[in-house]
C-alpha cells in the first residue's frame, strides 16, 4: 500500500524524457535543464527509510527507500543528468534525448529501490535505454556496437533474474540488503552486477559501444551504468573478497589497453574501466573507510570523466576526428576545452586539490589499514599509470604533439559552460572535501593531506610523467584496434560462424542435390509406369479384366473360410 504520496525523483525524468519528442526550442531546452534540478530537489525531500511500498503477487515490494548512498548516487545522477543535459542542448537527435533521460531515471530508480524486483525492472530500463543512446548515432559502427552492447547486457539481464528467482525460491525474500555470495543465487546476483561494472570476462563491451555513441551520449553513459553496478555492489555485496581480486584486474587491464589505443574516446572508455576496478577495490576490502571511498570515487569519477568526455566530445563534434594520428596541435584554437581536458585528466589521475585525490586516496588508505600491502603498492603502481596513459597521453596527443594542421573553434557556449561547470566542481571538491565527505554513507574521520600522503602522490605523478617523455617515441599511435576477451566473439566467433555457414551450405547442396536425384528417378519410374506407354496405361482387353476378377473373388472366399 502507499503510505504517504510521494513522486519518485526517477519517474520525474523518465516523464521529461517521453515528453522531449513533443515540445521543440525553447520549451525542450527548458525541459531538459529543469527536469533534473526538480529531482535533485524531490531527492532531497525523501525522509530516510521506505517511503513508498505496495503489495505484489503476495509479496512486499519497496519501489523508494532512501538513506544516506543512495541520496548521494542519486544526488550525483541527478545533477550529471542537469550538466550532461545542457552540454547536449545542440543534439537534434531528439531519440537519444529521450533515451538518456530515461536512462537517468531509471539509474536513479535502481538507487532508490528497497527491494530486488525494483532493481531488475529499472535494470533491465536502463539496458534498453543505454542501447538506444547508442543505436541513435551516425558514428559508422554504431548499429553493430549497439548489437553486442545489447546482446551483453540482455545476458546480464537473464543472469541476475535467474539469481533473483532463486534467492526468492530459497529465502522467499525479495529485500535489498547486504548478502554474502554463499548460494548458487547469490552468485548469479553478483554476477549480473559486475557485468554491468565492466568486469572480465565481459569488460570489453565497454570500449567496444561507448566510443560509437555521438559526441554527447557518450557523456550520459559514462555516467549511469558503471556507476549504478558500484552502488548495488556496495549495497548487496561489501567486503566480498572476490571483488579485490576482480577490481585488480580490471585496474591494470585499462590501463594496459589504454595505453595501446588510438582512438582518443576508447582510451577513456578504458579509463572508466580502470576507475571502476579501484571501486571494486574498495568494496571488496569492505571496511567503512574503504566503502565510503569506493563511493566518493564513484561520486568523483562521474564528474571528471564527464569534463573529459566533454572535452573529447568537443573535439569531436568540432573536427568529425576522434584518432589521435589525426588530431594534434589543437591548443592554438581551443584553448578552453584544452584546459578543461587537462583538468579533468589530473582528477582522473587523482592529482592533489583535485576531487580525485581526496576519493582514490580513501581506497589505497583502507587497504595500508587492513595491511593489505600488496594490495595498496598494486593501487600505487596503477596511480601511476592512470597518470601515464590518461593524465598525459590523452592530452598530449590530441591538444598538444606534432601539428595537424586543424584549426576548430571553441565549442558552442552551453558546451563551454557545462565544461566550466564541471571543473569547478572537480578542482572544488579536491579544495574543500568535506563537502563531498558529508554525503557519504558512513562518519568520515579521514585527512587527505597529510604532508606524507600529498609528497608520495607527487613523487608518482612526477616519475610517471618523466617516464612518459622518455617512452614518447614508442607511445605513438597507429592505426590498429585491440581485441581482448571480445577476440572470443569478434574473432574466432566469426571464424566459427564461417565455417559453420561453409559446412552448413555444403551439407545443404549435397542434400538438395541427393533430393534432387532421388525425385528425378521417382519421377522417371513413375512416368515409366503410368505415362502414355506405360503398362498401367494401356488400354486392358475385357475378358481379361473378367478374368482378374474372378481370380480375385474366389481368392477372397477362399481366405474367408479360414
Amino acid at each position: 500500500m502507499i503510505a504517504d504520496l510521494v513522486i519518485p525523483p526517477g519517474l520525474v525524468l523518465i516523464a521529461a524524457g517521453f515528453l522531449l519528442p513533443f515540445v521543440k526550442g525553447q520549451a525542450r531546452s527548458t525541459i531538459i535543464v529543469a527536469a533534473p534540478l526538480v529531482a535533485l530537489a524531490l531527492v532531497w525531500g525523501l525522509p530516510d527509510g521506505p517511503v513508498l511500498t505496495l503489495s505484489y503477487l503476495g509479496y512486499e515490494l519497496t519501489p523508494v527507500k532512501a538513506d544516506a548512498i543512495s541520496r548521494l548516487f542519486a544526488t550525483v545522477f541527478t545533477l550529471m543528468t542537469a550538466i550532461g543535459g545542457l552540454y547536449a542542448l545542440r543534439q537534434d537527435r531528439v531519440m537519444e534525448l529521450t533515451a538518456a533521460f530515461v536512462y537517468a531515471g531509471s539509474a536513479v530508480g535502481v538507487v532508490f529501490a528497497g527491494d530486488l524486483l525494483t532493481v531488475f525492472i529499472f535494470w533491465e530500463v536502463m539496458a534498453v535505454a543505454s542501447t538506444l543512446i547508442i543505436w541513435s548515432s551516425t558514428q559508422p559502427g554504431a548499429a553493430k556496437s549497439a548489437q553486442r552492447y545489447a546482446i551483453v547486457h540482455l545476458l546480464g539481464g537473464v543472469v541476475l533474474m535467474a539469481g533473483i528467482a532463486g534467492e526468492i525460491a530459497t529465502t522467499g525474500n525479495l529485500t535489498f540488503t547486504a548478502m554474502e555470495a554463499n548460494s548458487l543465487p547469490r552468485w548469479l546476483i553478483l554476477a549480473g552486477f559486475l557485468i554491468n561494472a565492466g568486469a572480465p570476462p565481459f569488460s570489453a563491451w565497454l570500449p567496444d559501444a561507448y566510443p560509437e555513441a555521438s559526441w554527447s551520449g557518450m557523456v550520459f553513459l559514462s555516467a549511469f551504468t558503471t556507476k549504478t553496478a558500484v552502488y548495488v555492489l556496495i549495497r548487496g555485496f561489501p567486503g566480498e573478497e572476490i571483488l579485490v581480486y576482480v577490481g585488480l584486474y580490471m585496474v591494470f587491464y585499462g590501463i594496459v589497453y589504454a595505453i595501446l589505443e588510438n582512438d582518443m574516446r576508447r582510451i577513456l572508455a578504458y579509463t572508466i574501466v580502470n576507475q571502476m576496478g579501484f571501486t571494486m577495490v574498495g568494496i571488496g576490502i569492505g571496511t567503512e573507510l574503504a566503502l565510503n571511498g569506493a563511493a566518493a570515487l564513484a561520486f568523483s569519477h562521474i564528474i571528471y570523466k564527464a569534463l573529459l568526455l566533454m572535452s573529447a566530445g568537443a573535439v569531436l563534434y568540432q573536427t568529425g576526428k576522434r584518432k589521435c594520428t589525426d588530431l594534434g596541435g589543437l591548443f592554438r584554437t581551443m584553448p578552453i576545452t584544452t584546459i578543461c581536458g587537462i583538468i579533468g585528466a589530473l582528477s582522473l589521475s587523482a592529482f592533489p586539490l583535485t576531487s580525485g585525490f581526496i576519493s582514490k586516496s580513501m581506497v589505497s588508505q583502507a587497504a595500508a589499514d587492513e595491511n593489505l600491502m600488496i594490495v595498496y603498492l598494486l593501487l600505487a603502481a596503477a596511480s601511476s599509470g592512470v597518470f601515464l596513459y590518461a593524465g598525459i597521453k590523452f592530452p598530449w596527443f590530441v591538444f598538444f604533439q606534432k601539428d595537424s594542421g586543424l584549426r576548430p573553434p571553441e565549442p558552442p557556449q552551453n558546451m563551454r559552460i557545462a565544461m566550466y561547470i564541471m571543473a569547478a566542481l572537480s578542482i572544488g571538491l579536491g579544495i574543500f572535501p568535506q563537502l563531498l565527505y558529508a554525503l557519504l554513507p558512513f562518519n568520515v574521520d579521514y585527512v587527505p593531506y597529510k604532508a606524507s600522503k600529498v609528497i608520495f602522490q607527487l613523487q608518482l605523478l612526477l616519475f610517471s610523467g618523466l617516464a612518459f617523455f622518455l617512452l614518447l617515441g614508442m607511445l605513438k599511435r597507429t592505426l590498429t584496434i585491440t581485441l581482448d576477451f571480445d577476440w572470443f566473439w569478434r574473432g574466432l566467433g566469426r571464424a566459427i560462424a564461417r565455417e559453420f555457414d561453409t559446412t552448413t551450405t555444403r551439407a545443404w547442396g549435397r542434400t538438395v542435390d541427393r533430393t534432387t536425384r532421388a525425385a528425378v528417378r521417382f519421377v522417371t519410374a513413375l512416368y515409366k509406369h503410368h505415362g502414355p506407354d506405360g503398362i498401367l496405361a494401356q488400354t486392358w482387353p475385357t475378358g481379361s479384366m473378367a478374368l482378374w476378377m474372378t481370380l480375385f473373388l474366389a481368392a477372397f472366399l477362399i481366405a474367408s473360410f479360414f
